[in-house]
């Protein structure tokens, strides 16, 4: 399985989504769209929107999606075995008043 995640470094949404791959063991390619606007400009065209976090999955573009939503697809496409693993992050939370204020003061911003 092919999977491309469109994230910010510190997200709440970005972070449900990690840990979801991680829960399951999968291998993705971590792409950061606040650092690096190629990125950014990429998911913009192949999810036809500006919200993240996004998760390509064999071509199949997941946009706008939570951890529960990522997780929700790879189960209902049997993609994944069903798993009692926990993980440590909640899987549809929004960034933290903590996050948003790091992200703004140490990164630049192409949006």
């Amino acid at each position: 399985m092919k999977i491309q995640a469109y994230l910010k470094p510190q997200c709440g949404w970005s972070n449900g989504v990690r840990a979801i791959l991680a829960k399951y063991e999968l291998e993705y390619e971590d792409l950061d769209i606040i650092n690096n606007p190629e990125i950014y400009a990429a998911m913009v065209q192949k999810s036809g929107q500006t919200l993240s976090p996004c998760v390509e999955v064999d071509g199949i573009m997941l946009a706008d999606v939570s951890g529960e939503e990522v997780e929700s697809y790879l189960l209902g496409n049997q993609l994944v075995n069903p798993s009692e693993t926990q993980t440590d992050v909640s899987l549809n939370s929004p960034c933290t008043d903590e996050e948003h204020e790091k992200m703004n003061s140490q990164t630049i911003r192409f949006f």
